[in-house]
Formats: structure tokens, sequence, C-alpha cells
């Protein structure tokens, strides 16, 4: 039987079934689609069913920090499941306790005892129910400007988007301001952001509303979905001070900025903080569904004296903990904290070049391959416009850059750039010579 080629009205045939196929049959779960059929994607690209080639500048979710379809994650993805998929929750193999053993080696001490799971919202469920059972409290401290998932307890400590329509959230979650230096809302005389003055004050109001049952704080070391703020040096060593005070564990959510994208293998470095539970998941299996929580010896004996229960269909899975491994080796192998401050610092002379240029580019913030660029139309005022966002966003795709922008009441729309650490400096170039072009119509 002989199959004809297809034809471009045949493409455009199956393009609209599919297309009436989605809008009949999906749940639309976070806003519309991206009208692009994606049928594959290699390195930086993702490639569509017309033959575009898409430059990638999220990592997928924010995940695939070593690209699409790396070749060593391929290879053990297909060894590994011809081989061990899938247990019983309550059998360990090899690759589990590799895993727990090399990221604890990764962290400073007293971190050294791992639970592995999916999602980065089921870590963090993790994490709040071990707080909350070893400190026997119940209230949860976050940023106003939070994601850290979508589940009870997790989406509970979500603040940037999500909360209304769903009826009451756990309840002794508090949130607490952003120390957001672009958009300072505490400020000292010369107009800077006074983060202890906020700190304080944030602290002064949680006291007044807890009932005596504060048990952690979860914040993320650089908040994405809230428009990359990155806390000022010194923040987090006053927030562990905190905490301490009033006998709460402090808890970082490193989804999205863990495992070298800042630049060092975890943002919380470059404080010299060491929390009492990490979570991590998006980028620990480089595009698959893994996740963790990292926390004491002393925390994980209490809590298993007090029976902690977290048994999931899909813990400690060896297939995924197998790649989390191949992760792990590419990282070290690679020196990718390394490439990432050096590929960080050429993406953001890039972008200051471009401030120079356009004036709708108010703001640079970030570090190592995670980059926010807040829009603006003006400057001085700091307005911000959703029409420019997605005017920039809509002609970047057609272009063929594939651009995040987060769009919250009172801020501009703000750009989450974080390509792949395995981006070269020809594919950063290019990704900014598109959001010039798409800028340059603008003004």
């Amino acid at each position: 039987m002989t199959v004809a080629p297809a034809t471009s009205s045949s493409l455009a045939t199956g393009e609209s079934e599919f297309w009436a196929d989605a809008d009949r049959h999906l749940v639309r779960y976070g806003g519309d689609f991206t009208r692009e059929i994606i049928e594959h994607a290699s390195g930086s690209f993702v490639h569509t069913a017309d033959g575009r080639k898409i430059l990638d500048f999220t990592s997928g979710q924010m995940s695939a920090i070593l690209g699409h379809s790396h070749p060593a994650i391929v290879e053990t993805v297909q060894r590994q499941i011809a081989r061990l998929d899938h247990l019983y929750s309550g059998m360990l193999s090899r690759p589990v306790v590799d895993l727990a053993r090399r990221l604890a080696e990764t962290l400073p001490a007293p971190l050294e005892k791992v639970l592995l799971l999916t999602t980065g919202a089921e870590s963090n469920e993790a994490a709040l129910r071990m707080a909350k059972l070893v400190t026997g409290k119940h209230e949860i401290v976050s940023f106003a400007r939070s994601w850290h998932g979508m589940t009870q307890a997790a989406a509970s400590a979500t603040y940037s988007a999500g909360r209304k329509g769903y009826g009451p959230s756990a309840p002794g979650n508090f949130a607490i301001p952003v120390p957001h230096a672009y958009r300072p809302d505490f400020t000292t005389p010369d107009g800077d952001l006074d983060w202890r003055r906020q700190l304080d004050f944030a602290f002064d109001l949680i006291d007044a509303q807890s009932t005596g049952s504060l048990a952690a704080c979860l914040v993320e070391p650089i908040l994405s979905s809230g428009g990359i703020i990155e806390p000022p040096p010194g923040y987090f060593a006053a927030l562990k001070d905190k905490c301490r005070e009033r006998g709460m564990l402090l808890v970082l959510d490193e989804a999205q900025t863990g495992l070298c994208r800042t630049g060092t293998w975890y943002a919380f470095e470059r404080d010299g903080v060491v929390p009492d539970i990490v979570t991590l998941s998006k980028t620990l299996g480089a595009g698959l569904p893994l996740a963790a929580v990292v926390t004491s010896a002393e925390i994980e004996q209490e809590a298993y004296d007090r029976g902690f229960l977290f048994f999931t269909t899909h813990v400690s899975d060896p297939l995924v903990a197998a790649v989390g491994n191949t992760v792990l080796d590419v990282l070290t192998e690679n020196r990718m904290d390394e490439r990432a401050r050096a590929l960080g610092a050429f993406l953001r002379t890039g972008l200051e070049d471009l401030a120079m240029r356009h004036e709708a580019i108010g703001d640079i913030r970030g570090r190592g391959l995670l980059v926010g660029l807040e829009l603006v139309t003006d400057r001085a005022t700091k307005r911000s416009s959703d029409a420019m966002g997605a005017q920039v966003t809509r002609r970047c795709l057609e272009l063929g850059l594939h651009m995040n922008i987060v769009q919250l009441p009172g801020m501009g729309g703000v750009f989450r750039i974080a390509p792949p650490l395995t981006a070269t400096k020809d594919e950063l170039a290019l990704g900014l010579s598109i959001l010039d072009t798409a800028l340059g119509e603008l003004d």
C-alpha cells in the first residue's frame, strides 16, 4: 500500500481537526492554549506541525534545564524503563538510595534526609505536613506573591493567583509583603526599599493574627510566578531569625531556583542561610516528574516518631530517580553552575543593551539563567499595560521565540526568561534579537 505524502491542504485539515478536538474535549486549566501543535523538541527548540522552529526561553515549564531530549536523559529512560520502572511504594531500589545520597552531598549540613516525590506541589505539601507534625502547630507564613502549587496546603500558601472562588483555604495561612526593590512599599529617606522595617512590620501583623500556633514559613528564594523578585542580601538571615524567635521552621521552595539555574547549586547559598527543609522539583527531573523534600536527621526522626505519613503511588519510583541521578551527572561533569553564571552575564548584558534602546523596559532582575524583564509604559511612573505585554509575547512567538509573561495587579508585565542551561550564546543572541524586533514595534 502506498501512502500519499501530506499536502498543505491535508495538514490544514489535520490542524483544524486537532483544535476542534482540543476545544471540545480539554479542560482549560490556566488561560488559553498557545495555538501551535508541537510535534517534537530538541535542545533549546520546540518544533511545530507546520515546520516552525521556536526557541524555548522558558525551558518548558521552567523545568528542562538540560534542554529537550538531552541524549543522556533519553538513554537513561530507555535503559531504566526496560529494567525497573515502578514499584510498590514500600519497596526500595538502588536509583532511589543513590539519588538520596547524592542530593544530600550537594547540600550543606544538616540537610541529609530525602523524600522523593513527583511534583513541586507534592513536595511542598509533604514539607508543610512534616513541619506541622514536628512543631505540633498549624499556621503557615508565605510571601504575598508566592506560588507553591495547586494542592490543598500548597495552594493555601499560594497568593499570586488562584485563590478566588474555591471556598476557604486551609486555616492559619498568612501572607507577608514581598521585598521588591523596584516597587518598594517601605522606603528609606533616599527612596530605596527598607526591607528591615517591612519585615518587622510584617511579623508584627503575623503576631497579632496568630493564635500562637506558628509552624513554618514557606518561601521561594527568588519569586518566579510573582515576577522574578529577588529579596535583597541579608533578608533571609533576618527571616530565619524571625522564625527561630517563634519556634517556626524555615522551608525554602527551590523548585525553579535549585540545581545550578541561578549560578550556584542552590539560590539560598548566596545568603549563607541553611533552611530547616528545602523542596525541589522541576529542575531535578529536567522535564520529568521528580521532586524531593530534604531535611535534617533530627527533624526526620521527630516526624517519624510522631507517625509521619506521606505514602503516595509514585513515592520513591526508580525510573525518575534514575533520571535524577543522570541530571546530577550532567550538572556536575559540565560545571553547569559556572555555565549558568557565564551565560547569565551574557544574557543580562544583552538585555541591558536592549534597555538602552527601548523605553518599555523598566527593570531587569534575577540571577544566572533566571531573569525577569519588566515592561512599563512610563519609566518614571512605572505604569504598566497588559496589552503591551500581550503584544510583545504574541509578536515574539510569530518570530520564533516563546516567552512567558507574568501580569499581576500593581506590577508591569514581567517576562520570565529561563532558557536551558545547555543553551549556547548564539541561541541567547537569537532570542535577544527577536525580542529586540518585537519591542521595536512598540516604539
